[in-house]
């Protein structure tokens, strides 16, 4: 669900600091009708207890915990990501991967009416298509670099950076890369943490290609080498990489 890449992220700020402000969080509530075996209801969390929580209690349990979410979530079956003739869902994976994994990306944000509203201290309710909008990754990518690190996103700068990272630490990346051509799609796409039998790409021992997993045009629960440095392409004008413990 990417091809309308409205910008809801961004909104003139004056003499605001970005880290100095304290928003919160754009979320909507879990709902019954949001699941993997539909295509309703994207704009809201899953709810569903067979899918596992990121476990925080050390680096092992984390990544144990992140494989049996790529595993759950099932992103190359899952009826929910599989693209239709108008939109791809790269941007509705991340975010369930995100919300299983303890940590927050937008699948809504605030419209900048209600941002203006949270940043003078008044208290907004999180109300679908009246108080927030879809974000979709182009905008997602905006949005990391106005609000990512009020949320505890840290920016990083290489493939080997952000793997290593993901397999020391056990925490989420995220490759955002946004559209050229205003209007068309975008990606983003999860950094995993390595495993047996799932590797990134590496030349001379460096990572070209992290280890990554996505929905898209194709879906892979893990993928590397196959899609390159996808975010290079020159259908993108910038691209941003995230890391969250």
């Amino acid at each position: 669900m990417e091809k309308h890449t409205v910008t809801v992220a961004s909104l003139p700020l004056n003499d605001h600091t970005l880290s100095n402000i304290q928003i919160k969080k754009a979320n909507l509530l879990p709902d019954l009708q949001s699941r993997l075996d539909s295509m309703e209801m994207k704009e809201k969390p899953i709810m569903d207890a067979a899918i596992p929580y990121r476990d925080l209690t050390d680096t092992a349990s984390k990544k144990e915990s992140i494989a049996r979410i790529i595993d759950k979530l099932d992103v190359e079956t899952s009826l929910r990501y599989q693209r239709t003739v108008e939109d791809t869902y790269c941007n509705v994976y991340s975010y369930d991967y995100c919300y299983f994994a303890k940590v927050y990306l937008p699948t809504v944000w605030w419209t900048p009416e209600s941002l203006e509203k949270i940043i003078q201290g008044q208290d907004v309710e999180a109300v679908f298509e009246q108080t927030v909008d879809r974000i979709y990754s182009s905008a997602i990518h905006d949005w990391f670099l106005e609000w990512g690190s009020n949320f505890g996103w840290e920016k990083m700068f290489t493939a080997e950076e952000i793997q290593q990272k993901v397999n020391v630490h056990g925490g989420i990346g995220i490759i955002c890369a946004k559209r050229r051509e205003k209007g068309l799609s975008g990606h983003i796409v999860p950094v995993v943490p390595e495993t047996e039998l799932h590797k990134a790409y590496r030349e001379n021992g460096v990572v070209v290609y992290p280890l990554q997993s996505q929905a898209g045009k194709l879906n892979y629960n893990y993928f590397s080498e196959v899609r390159k440095d996808w975010w290079n392409d020159d259908l993108y004008s910038s691209y941003v990489f995230y890391y969250h413990e």
